[in-house]
């Protein structure tokens, strides 16, 4: 008989809001650990992204199971794949600021947008059409992306996702791997600690 129990990685894109933040370390000794916990609003623990190096990092749930790959293809493209190496959508800028938009297409062809509402705004929004031309009505939002610094000291910095209820698991899936891709831009290079 067939287990009926939804698996880790379903439960965990099911979420409507998420936290994904860089782990507490010391500032005296060489952290070692993952780059970013994801974990939910309360703080019970769902996964880690570890970083393999400057191009490649993966999402391992709570449980081990490896439910998200991320790899970068270029200075500011992503291609997003399942824990099992299947391509399921892409990420890209082609902006001067790199952080300022980010072109998501999700496993079904959909295009989402994240876009930062201001150069010193903490918070990007997700969006079906891009909200640059002002001209256009404003598009419905979908989620947002609110940054936050959880140590001034070091720089940590912690990503609350919430979404809509509309959006199913493979969009979150989506809406998660571009917020590692955010964070992964706004790293410095080579660097463990905090981004620029």
């Amino acid at each position: 008989m067939e287990d009926a129990r939804p698996s880790a990685h379903a439960e965990l894109f099911a979420l409507e809001t998420v936290v994904v933040g860089q782990p507490k370390r010391s500032w005296w000794r060489r952290y070692l650990g993952p780059v970013l916990a994801v974990s939910t609003v309360e703080g019970t623990p769902l996964g880690d992204v570890t970083l393999t190096d400057d191009t490649h990092c993966f999402l391992t749930t709570a449980s081990g199971e490896c439910v998200l790959r991320v790899e970068q293809s270029g200075p500011a493209e992503f291609r997003l794949a399942t824990g099992t190496g299947r391509e399921f959508g892409t990420l890209s800028t082609g902006r001067f600021v790199k952080t300022a938009q980010l072109r998501l297409r999700t496993e079904r062809g959909r295009p989402l947008f994240l876009t930062r509402r201001g150069q010193l705004s903490a918070e990007w929004q997700l969006t079906e059409t891009d909200p640059a031309p002002i001209s256009a009505p404003a598009p419905t939002v979908l989620g947002r992306v609110t940054m936050s610094t959880i140590d001034a000291w070091i720089g940590l910095q912690r990503y609350l996702i919430e979404t809509v209820p509309g959006l199913d698991g493979s969009e979150r899936r989506t809406v998660l791997a571009a917020v590692v891709c955010l964070h992964l831009l706004r790293r410095p290079p080579g660097s463990s600690s905090a981004p620029a």
